[in-house]
């Protein structure tokens, strides 16, 4: 167990959801609302008032009661979404379409991956969109999938592989033009428990490698902690930020002495009480 001692939880007021970095801000969404068929009858807002940053490096998590609108919040600030009202911005400009340098990362392996490729090809597709040329191309892939532990399976694919590998195709194919922020939307959902811990390990170490922005979108409070710099906390729908929390649990997480940490528990007890419905 942890000989560190955090018993309260840190947290930031969602009126200033952001603490100062001198790394420079990513990602920045203000009063962001969304409202299905609007000026209709049957209009629906699924996102009442968000707001929260980004900075350079950071590990956020986004989690909320379910219904809460996460995985709409996640197409907006993707630019896949338009936003009713409200802004965002990408590295300082507004966010109006995708950003290229921004990687998608989603829970359903099976539907973005064409299984008449090879992985190889999987992951080089977003490079050949973009122009890169054959040579370039093959190396970048050949790195990107070694980055993710999976440099022998280049020739083969998608169908030959279990699921949790094929999710690391998923995830080498959106590092393969080095985004300046990866967004992933409940990735690891679709998987057995085991294979969950090791891509969730798989993530801080490529993060830390490469030092990318990630964004991730789960239901899991677990996982959020364990991830984590910090956690936006969504109420019930039409979600408004409740909180955002601090995540003091230093660079180097193990699964088992981590989830086992007095801090680890306290911030889990705190999220499950913003979460858990008889909080909302």
């Amino acid at each position: 167990m942890s000989n560190l001692t955090v018993p309260t939880p840190a947290a930031s007021s969602p009126s200033t959801p952001s603490h100062p970095s001198d790394a420079g801000e990513v990602l920045r969404v203000e009063n962001l609302r969304k409202i299905y068929n609007e000026g209709k009858p049957h209009a629906k807002t699924a996102i009442d008032d968000v707001s929260f940053t980004v900075n350079k490096g950071e590990f956020v998590c986004i989690v909320g009661p379910s219904g809460a609108g996460k995985t709409t919040l996640l197409r907006c600030i993707s630019g896949l979404a338009k936003p009713s009202s409200g802004s965002l911005s990408f590295e300082g400009r507004p966010l109006t379409s995708v950003p290229e340098q921004l990687g998608l990362v989603f829970q359903d392996y099976g539907r973005s991956l064409y299984p008449w490729f090879t992985n190889a090809k999987n992951v080089g597709l977003p490079l050949a969109a973009r122009g890169m040329k054959k040579a370039e191309r093959a190396e970048r892939v050949s790195q990107v999938l070694k980055n993710v532990g999976l440099g022998h399976v280049e020739k083969q694919y998608p169908w030959e592989l279990s699921g949790g590998m094929q999710q690391r195709v998923a995830i080498a194919r959106a590092l393969s033009y080095q985004p300046d922020l990866l967004l992933m939307d409940e990735p690891f959902a679709s998987v057995d428990a085991q294979t969950r811990f090791d891509l969730e390990d798989l993530i801080l170490t490529v993060r830390r490698d490469l030092g990318i922005t990630v964004v991730l979108v789960t239901h899991d409070i677990d996982e959020a902690i364990y991830l984590s710099d910090r956690i936006v906390v969504l109420s019930g729908s039409p979600s408004r930020v409740r909180e955002v929390v601090d995540v003091p649990l230093g660079d180097h997480r193990e699964q088992v002495a981590t989830r086992a940490s007095d801090e680890f528990l306290g911030l889990r007890r705190h999220l499950l009480d913003l979460v858990m419905p008889h909080s909302a």
